[in-house]
């Protein structure tokens, strides 16, 4: 009997702090549940969501092109074609990215994934729930072509 009041009362401690700990906590919303989706910088705050999406997404395209290595993927055995990267974070209450992880056919692609999402400036705004900043998880897919290699030439030197 002792022992299963014991066991309540500490069961009971525990809900007791982990409600308490999710109440200062922010809450996670998705994209699609955000009042106000965060605003990438250089993005018009004024726009409705679906722009300011629009606007994220064309932004976070041109710094992925810009800076992510495509030529990696030439070099690593894949078979040729098209294939995919997904990057998953989170925007925080400061409008910074954190959590960054990624997925890949080969892990590195999923460090050169990492390393150009880390490169996302702070966002000008964070999502926005009830006027409050809120985490709002992102992801990030990423399509790498692989070239197929190419033929060894033959220098005019070399014995044929």
């Amino acid at each position: 009997m002792k022992t299963n009041l014991t066991l309540v009362f500490i069961l009971l401690i525990i809900l007791n702090i982990s409600g308490q700990t999710t109440k200062s906590l922010p809450k996670i919303n998705s994209l699609q549940h955000v009042e106000q989706v965060p605003v990438y910088k250089g993005c018009d705050s004024t726009k409705s969501n679906a722009e300011l999406k629009k606007c994220m997404s064309n932004k976070m395209s041109r710094l992925i092109g810009k800076y992510f290595n495509q030529s990696l993927a030439a070099n690593l055995g894949l078979k040729p074609g098209e294939v995919r990267v997904l990057v998953i974070f989170k925007i925080n209450t400061e409008g910074i990215p954190i959590d960054i992880r990624a997925r890949a056919p080969h892990k590195k692609l999923e460090k050169e994934a990492i390393r150009v999402v880390k490169l996302i400036p702070k966002f000008d705004r964070p999502g926005l729930v009830d006027g409050k900043p809120v985490i709002v998880p992102y992801s990030l897919p990423i399509r790498v072509v692989v070239p197929k290699p190419k033929k060894k030439q033959k220098h005019i030197y070399e014995k044929q």
